[in-house]
């Protein structure tokens, strides 16, 4: 018997447990009959467990032990891996019927940035992206991703594909799982902005790593995800907790300015904004009031508006003007030239050598 209870039990050969009772029951030389009567139970109750068609409750599995002397643990993990095979084989057929859904989903790509396990069968691909995902079924991902798309979602130009912003969305959310961040405190966010807006001018080589000090500090998580084909997107707030806030960046640009300003105008959804939006910057340039609110707040943080009406009522900008500009401010000199070329002051093929290129090995910190 000690040979029939080490065994393990193998999802891949679905048998009820009522299978080992009736063998040990042949190896005993008991009737089912003779089990019946040993423990009280009917005899039709004792065929159906044999057949799988009752289960073997704790009661049971204690009664089990006490006339066979196999621990009523062995029952009652036999019962359970059983009905758990069942369910899995169950769920696996209706996974099956919806490997369509896939369609939606940019997962040859998600392969390739290892953010799910490679594979050729269709039903483990269903299964790791709906792991990747945490959702349970299809349906639960149109229900938790691409219905919330609906609060960012409001241009007609908007030609992202809802599969790739949402897996986008989901690996930030991973990534974010590993930034340890205190409360949010939007003083201490504040005090870390001016910080982080003299580290622009410096851009060390672990910029990213202190951007992601700084900022969980104060509550705030900040992860760096490349965009997946589709995603179009340049940044994305939104609250992690109700007691700190995620910004997401992707260097969609890699320009030292397309990074500054998309970190500030994320910041200025946290600091100016609810707590239920996402806002997600993105290529077609929608605007409504709290994009602009978010905009005009980045455009002050990083060149305060008197400022700029000083330096534009000089009318010179030259790249020795704009790097002196900047010297003053204590900025990048990129951030002067994407503000130029964005107001049409500046031809974009001028000065772009003032941005810096940036680059990243790693996907957050």
């Amino acid at each position: 018997m000690s040979e029939i209870i080490s065994n393990q039990y193998s999802p891949e050969n679905v048998s009820p447990p009522g299978e080992t009772l009736l063998e040990v029951l042949d190896v005993r030389g008991m009737s089912q009959a003779g089990l019946a009567e040993r423990t009280g139970r009917p005899t039709k109750t004792i065929n159906e467990i044999i057949k799988g068609k009752a289960a073997i409750t704790p009661e049971t599995a204690l009664q089990l032990e006490l006339v066979l002397g196999i621990p009523a643990g062995f029952w009652i993990t036999r019962e359970q891996q059983y009905r758990e095979s069942l369910a899995r084989e169950k769920g696996n057929e209706v996974l099956g019927a919806q490997v369509g859904w896939l369609d939606k989903i940019p997962w040859r790509q998600m392969m390739k940035c290892g953010w799910i396990p490679e594979t050729n069968d269709k039903l483990e691909l269903i299964q790791n992206v709906l792991t990747f995902f945490g959702v349970a079924s299809p349906s639960s991902w149109e229900t938790v991703w691409e219905s919330s798309q609906a609060t960012f979602r409001k241009s007609t130009a908007y030609k992202s594909s809802p599969g790739a912003v949402a897996a986008w969305l989901r690996k930030g959310e991973i990534e974010a799982q590993k930034v340890a961040s205190a409360e949010f405190d939007a003083t201490r966010f504040k005090e870390s902005l001016r910080r982080i807006r003299r580290l622009t001018r410096e851009l060390p080589p672990d910029f990213a790593s202190v951007l992601v000090r700084e900022c969980s500090e104060a509550g705030v998580r900040v992860v760096f995800v490349p965009e997946l084909p589709g995603t179009c997107a340049w940044g994305a707030t939104r609250w992690y907790t109700q007691s700190s806030a995620m910004i997401q960046l992707s260097l969609r640009y890699k320009t030292d300015d397309h990074l500054w300003f998309t970190f500030f105008h994320e910041a200025g959804h946290i600091l100016l904004h609810g707590k239920r939006n996402v806002f997600i910057e993105r290529e077609d340039g929608y605007q409504d009031q709290k994009e602009s609110e978010a905009d005009a707040f980045a455009l002050d943080w990083l060149i305060p508006r008197i400022e700029y009406q000083k330096f534009r009522r000089r009318g010179a900008y030259s790249c020795a003007a704009i790097s002196r500009f900047a010297h003053e401010l204590g900025i990048a000199s990129g951030i002067v030239v994407g503000r130029l070329q964005h107001d049409g002051l500046l031809p974009h093929t001028h000065c772009y050598h003032l941005k810096r290129r940036l680059e990243l090995t790693v996907e957050s910190e």
